[in-house]
Order: C-alpha cells, then structure tokens, then sequence
C-alpha cells in the first residue's frame, strides 16, 4: 500500500471505507481513521442461475455486469444483457441480469464456479478450453503517437479517486487518439476494472467506439487482459508493468497492440508495434485516425 500523509480524512468515496488504524512512524503511534478499499464477493446471476462470484470493489456495478458479460463471450452485444436488479445482503451483492435464452442455453454448456480472488476470471474453469479462450482478431486499425501514449499514463495516475485514498486499487483508463482521458474505472481486481471500463464504454453518453483510441491499465498485462481487451475489439493496450508469455502470444494472434513497462520515459511493444507512432511522426496521427479497419 502508499505510504499516505497523516492527513484529516474526508468522507469516504464509493468504493472505500474508513476503518481504524494504529500507525507506527518515527517512533511514535498514531490512533486514526483510514481509507480502505472495499472488497466484497459479487454474484452473477443470469436468468435466475447463479453463474459466476468475483471479489470486486463494489462500485459501478453495473459496468462491471454488462463488461463482464461482454468480455467473457457470455452475449455478443450490449442490447443482449439486461439488468434487473442489484441486491446487497449480508453476504455480499447479488446482481440479476436477463440474456436471451438461446444465450442461456450456451451458457449452461459451459457453466463454472469462479469462487476466487479478485478478478480471477479464469479461476474454477471446468475446461482448458473455457478457460483459454482466443478471440477473433481485432479489426481496428488506429494509429497512436508516443505523446498521446504519455499524455494518457500522466492523466491516469491523477484520475484515481479510490487509489487515491487507499493506494490498493488499480484502474483502466480509455484514452482518445491524441491522450486524453475519456473514462476511468477502479476496483481492487485488475481484471474487475477493466470489465467496468468495458461496460461504461457502452453505457457512455457518446458511446465510446474501441476503433477511436487506446486502453491504458496500472497492472501487468494478463493473458486475461489480453483476452478481455481484443474481445471488445480494443486495438492498442499498454500496461505500466511486464506481460506474460501467454499474453503476448494471444496478442500476436488477436492482431492487439501489446505495450507493457509503459512509463514517461520508455516503453516495450510486444506485438503489432505499427500502431505506435514514434515522435517523428506524430503529426501524421490526424491522417491515419480515420482508418478504422485494416486495408
């Protein structure tokens, strides 16, 4: 966790907790509040059959219900997954979504218990084959200069409202093609945030397209961030810490820009390294914005 000054704690923010602490610092003790992250198990439960329970930060819950029934193939468009209702009980939080039934019926063929740690997506897969799934190759083709890439990590990192507080969260932020900033999800799963960015990018006021710009996450790059990202058709991802093996190889079959040890200063490219635009080129990124799909 960050080392956070002894401050007056303001209310907590969805998301956090205040909880007792007994500090220990230069020789002294300190009795005080302190901001904690919350994390709570989340049930899924689609047409009345419990599916799937995540350990979440229980906030935008329902992005995190239509992004993760998006990312784990569970429906193919947003309009196949309804919400009807959101239920907070002693033991955690249920949430009841509606699917088609012929989407139900899949899903009874590959139904699994995912009691597991936070965001663990793949935890409890009955099949190699559930577990490790390849999503068909990502058609965009956008094209992003370095500074974008840079202006994006710069507005990350002050765009954590719950990390901010706790220093245990990790967020996924989605950038348009020249850095900024468009929207941000936390929750104390990697994979968790990158569900709820998913989700709010489909239930944005201008509904954020995957072909106008780039994914930037504060965690290492998963195969299951890999997975997640080009199934929502996510072209450029860039990770502030390494890849796994596996990741990189979905990636290179996915057609998904994989960027880990993203900083200020430097980066790595793993795979497709044509959609990064180094800094002579950048004002070439206006032209090649509008080619959405490959030639």
């Amino acid at each position: 966790m960050a080392d956070r000054p002894d401050i007056d704690k303001p209310p907590p923010i969805a998301g956090s907790t205040l909880r007792p602490v007994e500090r220990w610092r230069h020789g002294g003790r300190r009795q005080l509040d302190d901001h904690v992250a919350e994390e709570v198990p989340v049930a899924f439960v689609y047409n009345d059959a419990p599916f799937a329970v995540m350990m979440a930060t229980p906030a935008d819950l329902e992005d995190f219900a239509a992004g993760f029934a998006l990312s784990e193939g569970i429906v193919e468009r947003i309009d196949d997954v309804r919400i009807e209702g959101i239920e907070h009980l002693l033991e955690g939080i249920e949430i009841r979504l509606r699917i088609p039934d012929g989407r139900a019926e899949a899903l009874a063929l590959r139904r699994r218990s995912m009691s597991g740690h936070s965001g663990c997506g793949v935890c409890g897969s009955e099949l190699l084959e559930a577990a490790l799934r390849t999503p068909a190759p990502v058609a965009a083709e956008v094209r992003v200069p370095v500074d974008a890439l840079r202006r994006a990590l710069r507005e990350l990192r002050g765009a954590q409202a719950i990390n901010a507080v706790t220093g245990a969260t990790h967020a996924a932020g989605w950038a348009g093609l020249d850095g900024g900033l468009k929207l941000v999800r936390e929750d104390v799963g990697r994979h968790n945030a990158l569900d709820k960015l998913i989700g709010g990018m489909h239930a944005h006021a201008a509904a954020l397209d995957p072909a106008d710009g780039f994914l930037v996450v504060t965690s290492r790059a998963s195969y299951e961030m890999a997975m997640k990202a080009a199934s929502a058709g996510i072209a450029l991802m860039a990770a502030i810490s390494a890849p796994t093996a596996l990741a990189i190889s979905l990636a290179e079959r996915a057609n998904l820009t994989l960027i880990g040890f993203a900083r200020d200063d430097g980066h790595a490219v793993y795979t497709h390294a044509r959609r990064l635009l180094p800094e002579a080129a950048a004002p070439l990124a206006a032209a090649c914005a509008g080619r959405n799909s490959a030639p």
